[in-house]
């Protein structure tokens, strides 16, 4: 039992050591993929509490960031899609009880914070892999879970989105 609690220990610390080093960067990440601070920060505590158990299976140190940022994706993700479907069993109950929708809160003083929230979640997160962690095309591929073609094309198109939005910028 001693053995354990030792370990336990241990991790704990190599986790608040991995915390310290790797958190602000996956909160950036994360606040350009939501817009939302404190989402963002919830989402890497997330991420965190699901990495502590896997700790001792990581096969390098380096290994560690690459795996936070995939989770915080994922983590993202997810909140999208269980975003939406909240939103759309909301309209559905809203629109039994009155036949207007309510317009979309829509806010945000810096233009380009504004577009690239405006963008779908996926084009989103393709741009600010690619251009803002300067990521490669095929490490933003491997990070969402797709194609190389495909990043392409969601930044294609996500750009093509930004342009009109951004042209007296």
């Amino acid at each position: 039992m001693d053995v354990e609690i030792n370990t336990v220990k241990l991790e704990g610390g190599r986790l608040a050591d991995l915390y310290r080093l790797h958190a602000d960067d996956a909160i950036r990440l994360a606040y350009l993929i939501t817009g939302d601070r404190a989402l963002a920060e919830d989402l890497v505590q997330d991420a965190f509490v699901r990495l502590a158990g896997r700790l001792l299976h990581l096969r390098g140190p380096d290994g560690f960031e690459a795996y936070l940022r995939r989770t915080v994706v994922n983590l993202a993700n997810s909140h999208f899609r269980r975003r939406e479907v909240e939103r759309r069993y909301q309209e559905r109950a809203a629109s039994m009880l009155r036949p207007t929708a309510g317009d979309p809160d829509v806010s945000g003083s810096e233009a380009a914070r504004a577009a690239l929230l405006a963008l779908p979640i996926r084009q989103r997160t393709a741009i600010v892999l690619r251009f803002y962690l300067d990521l490669s095309e095929a490490r933003t591929a491997e990070l969402m879970g797709c194609r190389r073609g495909t990043v392409k094309a969601l930044v294609s198109q996500g750009f093509d989105k930004l342009r009109p939005k951004l042209a007296g910028d």
